[in-house]
């Protein structure tokens, strides 16, 4: 089980969108790193495809980042958090914060 999954609300920890905060929207596992909605942002020269109805030009995108340098977002202590995975009575692997114990999912 993965600690951070699609959808999760994380903040960069370092680099030069550190402190910004947003939601993961890809994860890329060979190479152990994240793509996140709206950080990370780079300028990419795009030519202009006619069959694929693209328009060429000067396209922004979001690049990938480490994942060592995210963490999970928790919006109840307001701050990144270490995040472990115990398995319940049922055999249901679950994940928690580690600073209060509290379930993610």
């Amino acid at each position: 089980m993965q600690k951070l999954k699609t959808g999760d609300e994380i903040i960069v920890l370092a680099g030069k969108s550190s402190g910004q905060r947003g939601k993961i929207s890809k994860i890329i596992t060979a190479k152990g790193r994240v793509v996140v909605e709206g950080v990370n942002m780079m300028k990419k020269h795009v030519k202009p495809n006619p069959q694929a109805g693209v328009q060429g030009g000067i396209v922004e995108m979001e690049a990938s980042l480490d994942i060592s340098n995210v963490a999970l977002f928790n919006a109840k202590a307001g701050k990144a958090d270490k995040v472990g995975i115990k398995v319940q009575e049922d055999g249901k692997r679950v994940r928690f914060f580690k600073s209060n114990g509290e379930l993610v999912d």
